[in-house]
């Protein structure tokens, strides 16, 4: 039996990679399980997936990313703590000492694309250590028919080699962990770190690189379609309900991440999803908690119990951070294609724990943008000593860490969407109500989930609005099946004067984030945002 299927002729050694050991072509999640296991990568729970440990890296190394400044990527980058520039010559040292490690190991490859739409869709090439990471780029990736990768030519590929470390003394990297994106050479390498979300974010960037220049918006969102077909879609940072919310058994799900937004409508980037799972609940969140029990999903970092074998989603012990990653085909409600039409809705979703902004707003198109570039959520503080208030967290366009342009060209994209589709945008806030985090409580998921579908449905359309006096947002009076008094964030307050203060507070952070971008915005959306601080 042979253990790879037919691949391209255009070979590894395109990438500079030789005399290697076994190279593995294409395998399915039943062979990549089998290696993970025989080289120790993972263990196999008692309810199916593949169990690894990501070692020390639990999540993204932000500090340890950096973008090749040569004369193609310039004057195209925008250039900073997102994107920090890398020489070209130590790259290709970097490189060369790579391709040298690799030199006798074992490798997986897998041919596959990004973007479900086949006017847009990149042909990408994962080459890994990992049989693990293998699996993983096979779930979030969308794989070919066997004629296409019989004739894939890669128009981007990552080499992700965890074993293999930089030096920063010689290599000028900040640790020895290392994420280089090359845009000249169409080329990502990773090294120093097992966690599989570099892969992902990686080709996520490279995407974001690459549509808007097409005229495509690409965003940090999920999305689904309603039962009379419409699409929406839903953007929000970690935390927000992004996919919790989009993940709704009523609505056909498209993604639950990242997607492009084209002349054809909505496409999904992936083939599959990465979804948190600490505190998991079969009740609240039932077709994801039923992939944590199918063969075909990775789960990282979840703890098991070494003598049953079973999973425990509740113990937090290695990391917060525990994550599924299962194929789309895992989602019931799923549709297979990766698209939707043109969006008649989109959600911006926050979570506020300074307890100020309302549960519902409608968006203008130049709040939209205002909104869109500040990418506002607010991060419950820690147990630190002398942190006792909520952080506020802005990351431009929901997505900060992954654009390679100016936020000034995905919202300008936006914009033009939305006008030209008359797009209705609504603010959504899954944070907290009646006080700051510490004195009210979390927005009950039963009165969001209304919301949302109200909003969704056109059971707001028509509702009568109040300006909010601070923020300047219009707030409707009344939604089915949701007190009104929620509505009204102020009347939640036990003390009206320390909700303006608050409120207040809030809206001057907003403006004070949003001076770095409002010599590159347009009048009216510089003037979009709060009315008063």
């Amino acid at each position: 039996m042979t253990d790879s299927k037919p691949h391209s002729p255009f070979g590894l050694e395109h990438h500079g990679l030789r005399n290697l050991g076994s190279v593995h072509w294409n395998l399915n999640q039943a062979a990549l399980t089998e290696h993970a296991i025989r080289k120790g990568e993972g263990c196999l729970s008692a309810e199916g997936p593949l169990v690894v440990k990501t070692g020390q890296h639990t999540g993204r190394s932000a500090n340890d990313k950096f973008v090749v400044r040569d004369e193609h990527t310039e004057n195209e980058i925008w250039w900073g703590k997102v994107n920090v520039p890398y020489e070209p010559a130590r790259f290709e040292a970097l490189f060369a000492r790579m391709v040298e490690y690799l030199e006798g190991k074992e490798l997986f490859i897998q041919d596959c694309f990004a973007g479900a739409d086949p006017d847009r869709r990149l042909p990408v090439r994962i080459i890994n250590e990992l049989a693990w990471h293998s699996a993983f780029a096979r779930n979030m990736f969308i794989a070919g028919s066997d004629e296409e990768q019989a004739t894939h030519e890669p128009r981007f590929t990552v080499i992700n080699a965890p074993g293999f470390t930089a030096d920063p003394a010689v290599d000028g990297t900040n640790s020895p962990t290392f994420i280089v994106v090359n845009f000249s050479r169409k080329l990502v390498i990773i090294g120093g770190t097992s966690y599989a979300g570099e892969t992902k974010k990686s080709i996520f960037s490279i995407m974001n690189y690459l549509l808007p220049r097409q005229g495509v918006l690409s965003m940090h969102a999920s999305a689904n379609i309603g039962h009379d077909g419409s699409t929406a879609v839903f953007f929000g940072l970690s935390g927000t309900g992004k996919t919790t919310l989009s993940a709704d058994a009523s609505r056909t799900l498209i993604g639950d991440d990242e997607h492009g937004w084209s002349e054809n409508g909505i496409f999904n980037f992936e083939g599959g999803c990465y979804a948190k799972v600490i505190n998991l609940s079969e009740e609240q969140e039932p077709e994801i908690y039923k992939t944590t029990r199918t063969f075909g999903t990775i789960l990282e970092n979840v703890v098991l119990n070494e003598s049953t074998r079973s999973i425990d989603l509740n113990d937090g012990s290695l990391t917060e951070n525990t994550r599924a990653s299962y194929p789309i085909t895992q989602v019931p409600n799923a549709t297979l294609a990766g698209r939707g039409g043109q969006p008649k809705n989109i959600v911006f979703l926050t979570c506020d724990a300074f307890g100020v902004l309302p549960p519902v707003a409608r968006l203008s198109p130049a709040q939209a943008m205002y909104h869109f570039i500040n990418g506002y959520t607010a991060k419950v503080a820690g147990t630190e000593k002398g942190v006792t208030e909520p952080v506020p967290t802005f990351s431009p366009c929901f997505g900060g860490p992954f654009l390679p342009l100016h936020p000034r060209q995905y919202a300008e994209l936006l914009g033009d969407k939305i006008e030209k589709h008359d797009v209705k945008v609504w603010f959504i806030n899954t944070g907290w109500t009646g006080g700051a985090y510490g004195v009210g409580k979390r927005m009950a998921i039963n009165h969001t989930r209304t919301i949302v579908n109200a909003a969704l449905d056109g059971k707001l359309d028509s509702v009568e609005t109040v300006t909010d006096p601070i923020f300047g947002l219009e707030v409707p009076t009344e939604c089915p099946g949701v007190p009104s008094d929620v509505l009204n964030p102020r009347s939640t307050w036990a003390d009206a004067d320390a909700y303006d203060a608050q409120a207040k507070k809030l809206a001057g952070l907003f403006q004070d984030n949003f001076t770095k971008y409002a010599d590159d915005v347009p009048e009216d959306v510089k003037l979009a945002g709060p009315l008063a601080a």
